[in-house]
Parts: C-alpha cells; sequence; structure tokens
C-alpha cells in the first residue's frame, strides 16, 4: 500500500495537519479548487489592471499549492526529454486537432463549437484590443504565459493525475491506490471528465487527456507530467502571439 503523506520536514500551522488528518484528499484537491476560486476573481478588476490581477493570481495560487507540500505524494523523475518532446506533441495535437474539428459537423452539431452542456458559443479574445500593442500588452501576455507554465501545470497534476485518476479507482482512498496504477475507467472517465474545464475545445481535450493520462501511466512520474503541462501550455501561448490565433488564448 502507498502512503502519500511523508513526515513534515519542518513544522507546519497545526490548523494544517488537522485538515490532512481528517482529509487525506485535501493536499491533491485545495490547491486546485483555490485556483479555480481566485480565477473567478478575475472578472472583478478592469481590464487594464488584470496584469495585477493575474500577478496575484501566480503569488496566491502558488502560496495556497505549497502549503501543502509536505503532503504531496513522491514526484518521481523529470524524465526532462520526453516531458519536452511530449509537451510540444501535445501542443501541436491541441491546435490541430482544434483545427480539423472546427466546421466538422455531425448531426447539426459542430464538433469545434462549445461543448453542448454549455450555453452559447466562444468568442475568440484578442487582447490587443484592450492592451494595445505596446508595454501593457507584453506584460499581460507574459504574466498569463507564466501562471500557465507555472501555478497551472502544478495544481492541475496534483488534481487530476494525483488524485482523479486513482478516484476513479477508490474515492474514499485514492491514496491506497499506487501512482500510475493502470484502470480503463480512470483513463477515460478523467479524460471526459475534462471536458467540463475546457468546454470550447473538449474533443481536443479529451485527445490531450488521454495522451497525458498514457505518458503518467508510462512513467509514472508527476513531475514530468508538471513539466509536459509547461511545455504544452508555453508551445501554444508561443504560437498564438506568433500566429494571431487567439481562438486558443
Amino acid at each position: 500500500m502507498q502512503h502519500d503523506a511523508t513526515p513534515p520536514t519542518r513544522t507546519e500551522p497545526p490548523w494544517l495537519t488537522s485538515l490532512v488528518a481528517a482529509e487525506p484528499r485535501a493536499p491533491l484537491i485545495l490547491p486546485y479548487m483555490a485556483y479555480l476560486v481566485l480565477l473567478a476573481f478575475m472578472d472583478w478588476f478592469p481590464v487594464r489592471m488584470l496584469p495585477v490581477a493575474i500577478a496575484l493570481h501566480i503569488g496566491i495560487g502558488l502560496w495556497a499549492t505549497f502549503l501543502f507540500r509536505n503532503h504531496w505524494p513522491p514526484l518521481g523523475r523529470p524524465h526532462l526529454l520526453i516531458a519536452t518532446v511530449a509537451g510540444v506533441a501535445a501542443a501541436a495535437l491541441w491546435v490541430k486537432g482544434q483545427h480539423l474539428l472546427n466546421g466538422v459537423s455531425v448531426g447539426g452539431y459542430d464538433l469545434g463549437s462549445r461543448l453542448f452542456l454549455y450555453p452559447g458559443h466562444a468568442k475568440p479574445y484578442n487582447p490587443h484590443t484592450d492592451f494595445g500593442d505596446g508595454t501593457l500588452f507584453w506584460v499581460y501576455a507574459v504574466l498569463k504565459i507564466a501562471r500557465a507554465c507555472s501555478v497551472v501545470p502544478i495544481v492541475e497534476e496534483l488534481f487530476w493525475r494525483g488524485f482523479i485518476l486513482r478516484a476513479f479507482v477508490n474515492w474514499h482512498r485514492p491514496e491506497s491506490v499506487p501512482l500510475g496504477a493502470f484502470a480503463w475507467k480512470a483513463m477515460i472517465g478523467s479524460a471526459l471528465l475534462s471536458t467540463i474545464q475546457h468546454p470550447d475545445a473538449w474533443g481536443v481535450s479529451i485527445a490531450c487527456w488521454l495522451f497525458f493520462n498514457a505518458l503518467f501511466y508510462w512513467k509514472k512520474s508527476l513531475l514530468m507530467l508538471m513539466i509536459t503541462h509547461a511545455v504544452t501550455n508555453l508551445v501554444l501561448y508561443a504560437y498564438v502571439i506568433r500566429a494571431g490565433d487567439w481562438q486558443f488564448w
């Protein structure tokens, strides 16, 4: 049996120790939930203050995440070469896949459009409209990319690969499921569930989640998936800025 919690190497607040003892799933769930809650507050900021909001999001999000670092499961080896190649491949899959699905209709439903569970239609956002072409745009863009390559891969991999894959096997005691223990219901179920997070690109989300899951089952390393995820986001956003393909922003 695998135990996620490792003996603390430094003192931590008593309330945190009590929280983890009462809810062992908290270190993998709460950082992701905190990230999503903070993301919702982005709408409260005036558009031209978004760089400040994103900087706060990064700082608070990383703090909330590393607060639980003593209770993370083993992260594994980085496998840098594999992670880098896989990250570039995932970014290409995301772009090429979405372009392929755009305009493909089945029974009158456009496969490239928003997930049918959500109302409305996806509208690409060109930040140049609000930030112009100068310094403010680049401050905003760099901060958005920094968030996508730092806090996002950490909280999402802890949640999706560290928790959800194992929760599909044993919801009540996911920590009893070894990291990387394969199960078809987890492999496919988590990929389908990812569409809720990416309703405007749900088809390619399923494909990329299956790809990420397969990588994790192969190498059983959360750290490698964090790096892969970061590279994917970096390459994707670099492509968007260079090509002006704002549907992926």
